[in-house]
């Protein structure tokens, strides 16, 4: 079974910014968290999987065909979720219902309406009069009931309540369990990829920093609590960033298992993505 992405060599150049050569891979029957701080390029390269902006050079399959040649066959089979509601604040989830009904050859009503039920919102009430979680929640439920095999998500859970992110992230869970299906989510909310994300791919600067399976990543990286002294003794190879203050110093490492066989004395712990993300933009600042 073909790969769900495959973005190859992505390049665009907006003269203030650039994406350089951005490749990754997503494989069918698995979630990707897309993470990164604003401004890395998350935004622009999933327009440039979606064909909404003219990419310099590089290639894009999705699930299998040209994002460009095929683009319109390709898009009966994407669900596709931006951080703000793209539905008119005068229309009600029964519009909603009624107009991609005629848009999409695979839209299912029945399916549409269990989300509704599922979501709790209401058929008749204006756009205008929901919440920014209730806003996002009918984007979804649109988006699943084209019967994607695809969806992309641009920071869909950016700004809602806990409570409502775990029930959207069992949504993602559920989806992904016929194993045709797959996800790209961008997010800054980095604990939820941690919890859902099978590969993760971090972008920086308009480049891929590292991309891979999420659960290696995690194990490969680790933060060190240390003395500026055992910080001077760290072999550069395996620093990411640091940061120091008038109690000691703390850094990234990777290979930390490697690290830890070279250096016992250190205290080693296993890193989050969000230390990751934080200390990577450190260690290029500095």
């Amino acid at each position: 079974m073909e790969n769900a992405i495959e973005v190859k060599g992505l390049c665009k150049d907006y003269g203030s910014f650039q994406l350089d050569n951005v490749s990754f891979t997503l494989p069918r029957g698995s979630i990707m968290g897309l993470i990164g701080e604003n401004g890395a390029g998350k935004s622009t390269t999933i327009k440039a999987i979606l064909n909404l902006i003219r990419r310099d050079s590089g290639e894009i399959a999705v699930l299998g065909m040209n994002n460009v040649r095929d683009e319109q066959a390709l898009k009966e089979h994407v669900g596709v979720v931006l951080d703000e509601s793209t539905f008119h604040d005068i229309l009600t989830a029964a519009d909603v219902n009624k107009i991609l009904s005629r848009v999409y050859k695979n839209w299912d009503s029945n399916l549409f309406k269990q989300f509704l039920a599922q979501f709790e919102l209401p058929e008749k009430k204006i756009v205008k009069g929901f919440s920014k979680g209730m806003k996002m929640k009918l984007s979804i439920a649109a988006a699943l009931s084209v019967r994607p095999q695809l969806l992309i998500l641009d920071e869909a859970t950016a700004g809602l309540d806990p409570v409502v992110r775990s029930e959207i992230l069992d949504v993602f869970l559920d989806f992904i369990q016929d194993e045709s299906h797959a996800i790209l989510i961008s997010s800054h909310i980095t604990s939820d990829l941690e919890k859902i994300a099978d590969y993760v791919t971090y972008m920086h600067k308009g480049r891929v920093v590292v991309s891979g399976a999420k659960d290696e990543l995690l194990e490969s990286y680790g933060r060190v609590a240390c003395t500026a002294e055992q910080l001077s003794k760290i072999d550069k190879d395996y620093l990411v960033g640091c940061r120091k203050n008038h109690f000691g110093c703390e850094a990234l490492v990777k290979d930390r298992k490697e690290l830890g066989l070279l250096m016992p004395e250190l205290s080693i712990d296993p890193a989050t993505l969000e230390e990751i993300m934080v200390y990577t933009v450190r260690g290029d600042e500095e």
